[in-house]
Parts: C-alpha cells; structure tokens; sequence
C-alpha cells in the first residue's frame, strides 16, 4: 500500500476535488462536522495531502509515510506540523495529543494492523475520530480491490467500507458524527 500511495501522490486530490465538483452538499456537511469539533492537540494518521489536515481546529500535526504527499500537505495546511512516519504504530510518548483523527485509512487496514492502529491511537490521545467510505448498494463491505493510476499503473488494494452504526460499534462504541451516502465520521 505504501508504494501505490507514494504513486498517486500527485493525483490523490482529483478524487477528493471530484466529491466537491459532484457532492458538494455531502462535502461541505463533511467539512462542517470536521470544523465543528472541538480545537485540541491533534494528531492527523496518514494525513496525506492534508486536504481534510487544514479544517481540523486546533494544534495540528499530521503524519505520513509518503514524502511526497507531506510537501503537497505543507502548502495546503501551513499551519499545522508533519512529520514522516509510520500510522501504524505512531512515534510519538503516551498521551502526546487529545485527539487522533484519520481520514481513509482505517478502511484500508487489514487484521492485525487494525487493531494495532486502534491500541496505538488510544495510547497517544483519548480521542479518536475517524472518516471513512459509507458502504452503499454499489461496494462490497471489503476486500480487494483495482486501482489505475493515470500512469496506466495498476494496483490491488484492500478497502473496506463503513455504516456509521458499524464503524461505532468496531470501534467499542462512539458518537456518529456524520454519515452520508460517501462519507461516515465517527468518534470513539
């Protein structure tokens, strides 16, 4: 997975801007959840481009493997901090930050990393939320699946997709900010 995010770095935000050309109603909601939450010291998991990094209130730090997508994140939230690293298990001291925030990648975790994702989230921050694909009558709960890149790349890769019910209750219970029929936002 690593390698095919490093690969679509560049391209990675023509999905994000096709849900605000298409769903601008459900993105703007989804934007409004995220910039209602409280301010606090925030820890972004594979932020990425930091499309969603810069609407998160408060102190924000993001984190990322990717190189690439770090730099593309900079530009987009210049006030917030990023780091290189690993979203798995996350380098950074016990209680570090009041919330962990993560958007698209819970979904893409497999067995065991899922649960070592969730036991390192809860051991930075008591807060965790996460945003993630709604399951909808066109996607299959999980697995695996194709991806091509401009480049004619091709990629498998594993996503799974959320009710808000579901993701709350994986979770041990939690608060359903926001579920729509592309986006689910739960906090745990």
């Amino acid at each position: 997975m690593k390698a095919y995010y490093e690969a679509r770095a560049r391209e990675y935000d023509d999905w994000w801007n096709w849900h605000v050309d298409e769903h601008a109603e459900e993105y703007g909601a989804l934007i409004a959840t995220i910039e209602s939450l409280q301010p606090a010291k925030t820890l972004d998991v594979a932020c990425g481009t930091g499309f969603l990094t810069g609407h998160l209130p408060g102190e924000v730090t993001g984190i990322d493997q990717s190189a690439t997508v770090l730099e593309i994140a900079a530009e987009q939230a210049p006030r917030a901090t990023f780091v290189q690293g690993e979203g798995i298990e996350l380098p950074f001291e016990d209680r570090a930050f009041d919330r962990v925030f993560t958007s698209h990648f819970y979904g893409h975790l497999e067995d065991p990393d899922r649960e070592l994702f969730l036991d390192e989230a809860r051991r930075v921050a008591p807060e965790l939320v996460i945003v993630d694909s709604t399951r909808r009558t066109d996607s299959h709960p999980d697995g695996m699946q194709p991806r091509v890149l401009k480049d004619g790349s091709e990629w498998e890769i594993y996503k799974r997709y959320f009710t808000g019910a579901g993701l709350a209750e994986e979770l041990g219970g939690g608060e359903i900010l926001h579920e729509g029929t592309y986006f689910v936002a739960v906090r745990a």
